[in-house]
């Protein structure tokens, strides 16, 4: 019906272990194609077990092509798989059939059909085969002109993700105001860029603090606009004290370069996700066991 060598096919191609590839030969009568699939749905089992759990490690991934660009973030639950060959391989997989295909929204990129498989499915089979959970959080698909220049840089081996657009200046420039970026988290690129609901709320934070300090009204209006102006420098990477010369801004560096910024996206790893602390004894204890 089947031979060995079927079997070590199977396996090659589905990263299963020998006995579940030979079950699902036996199961499907020696049909390849059926016994993929078989191994598949069994795995997609396994994998919902593990929907639960928590993934806040990972990679960021930056990829350029021509005046396009893709910044991703993919999780796992550990670090050791984050370093898994298949899982970056399919990190730059997917950074890659995004950009090709010009896929914008998150909804796009898990149902692409690539061959016949949709993204979100070979993520549900790269989670049963490795053994956990593993999560596509999120993209950005940034576009430039021909006069622009994108910079980007990957701290810590790709912990922390930065991509920026400047016009008219250089890729070297661009390059160093990444690893600002990546460096001193900006929240924004320029005051326009700021949120109004998340400068209202400072305002009024702010307010509060100059009432309780009981100044005049004429001296607390010219308080807040000072402390609202801190707060810009603080979070807006055009006001931000320029990492590699203390002496201008961001704004001013690029300026001095011939060049303006566009916009910035910046990544780190894990960020906002809460991570479920446990005993590491008890974690293996659970696997060896199969309770999770």
């Amino acid at each position: 019906m089947f031979k060995a060598s079927d079997v070590k096919e199977l396996r090659d191609k589905t990263g299963a272990g020998m006995l579940d590839c030979k079950k699902a030969l036996e199961a499907t009568n020696g049909n390849m194609t059926e016994a993929v699939d078989w191994l598949r749905e069994k795995g997609i089992s396994k994998a919902e077990k593990k929907a639960s759990r928590v993934a806040a490690e990972g990679l960021c991934k930056i990829v350029t092509d021509g005046n396009k660009a893709v910044i991703l973030e993919v999780n796992s639950e550990t670090d050791f798989v984050a370093k898994n060959e298949e899982f970056t391989n399919f990190v730059d997989y997917l950074a890659n059939t995004i950009l090709a295909n010009d896929l914008k929204t998150h909804e796009e990129v898990l149902a692409f059909n690539d061959n016949g498989e949709t993204i979100e499915n070979k993520l549900v089979a790269l989670t049963a085969k490795i053994g956990e959970k593993l999560s596509f959080r999120r993209h950005e698909l940034v576009t430039k002109n021909d006069n622009e220049v994108f910079g980007s840089y990957l701290h810590m081996g790709g912990r922390i993700g930065a991509l920026v657009v400047l016009a008219n200046t250089n890729e070297e420039v661009a390059k160093d105001v990444a690893m600002h970026v990546a460096a001193m988290a900006p929240v924004c690129a320029t005051r326009s860029d700021v949120p109004a609901d998340m400068v209202d709320h400072e305002s009024k934070v702010i307010k509060e603090q100059v009432m309780n300090e009981g100044k005049p009204a004429d001296i607390a209006e010219k308080m807040v606009t000072g402390r609202l102006n801190k707060f810009y420098k603080e979070i807006c990477l055009e006001e931000q004290e320029f990492i590699k010369d203390s002496s201008v801004n961001v704004g001013t560096f690029v300026k001095n370069n011939g060049g303006s910024i566009v916009s910035m996206v910046r990544y780190a790893v894990g960020e906002g996700i809460e991570k479920k602390e446990e005993n590491f004894a008890d974690e293996v204890m659970s696997q060896i066991n199969g309770t999770k």
